[in-house]
């Protein structure tokens, strides 16, 4: 009876225990290049971009050097999928901020802080811009990905100010498409500075910046709540 009463019991705990989903080729593979793209971008930001072999990038990540060539075919294949990678990222921080149901002057504010945060907090998109020096010093034809992304910010930002000229909240008299390319031209101006001097404290920088483009932008003296 004493074993029959054990062996029930048993039966309960196991039936209580729950068995691990197996995961899709789909899930693993995605995991694997997410690996793989996460040890090409350390790699980019400590060592630079010659440092991102298939066989450095596998070692790292834990896999062999045939699965990140299988992946990505070629180093620029690697490259473009890191750019996507990285911009997606930056994508999702200024989403969580939901910068369209501000009103125009408090989105720039909000997309300045948002890529200024990130870029203190998240060495891997350090990277990116590792990446865009290098694609722009050798006159490579991975300008294009970042020219693309660039203007795609710019248009995003231009529309932001005119949004908030119509709202009364931005002075009528700034150039919007001057203004948003200004904008952008501070942020990678930053980024790139970072890169020289990596040890370079960001937050003074920006609360600065939001300061000055509330005073520029909207003409008014007093300071961010930060």
């Amino acid at each position: 009876m004493l074993v029959v009463q054990q062996i029930t019991k048993f039966g309960k705990m196991t039936s209580s225990l729950k068995v691990p989903e197996r995961r899709t080729q789909s899930d693993r593979r995605q995991q694997s290049e997410a690996e793989l793209l996460r040890a090409a971008a350390e790699l980019i930001a400590e060592q630079g971009v010659a440092a991102a072999t298939f066989e450095n990038i596998g070692a790292r990540a834990g896999y062999s050097r045939g699965l990140a060539t299988q992946r990505f075919g070629s180093k620029q294949g690697l490259i473009e999928a890191l750019i996507a990678r990285l911009q997606a990222r930056l994508q999702a921080q200024m989403d969580d901020r939901r910068l369209d149901q501000m009103n125009g002057l408090e989105a720039v504010l909000g997309f300045v802080d948002a890529f200024l945060t990130t870029l203190s907090q998240d060495g891997e998109l350090r990277a990116y811009f590792v990446m865009m020096a290098g694609a722009v010093g050798d006159m490579s034809d991975l300008r294009a990905p970042f020219a693309a992304a660039h203007k795609e910010a710019e248009q995003r930002l231009e529309a932001m100010i005119q949004r908030g000229q119509a709202e009364g909240v931005i002075r009528p008299d700034l150039d919007a498409d001057a203004a948003a390319l200004m904008v952008g031209s501070l942020l990678l101006g930053v980024s790139t500075q970072l890169l020289i001097d990596p040890g370079m404290d960001l937050e003074p920088i920006r609360r600065t910046s939001l300061v000055t483009l509330r005073v520029s932008f909207g003409g008014k003296t007093e300071a961010l709540s930060l």
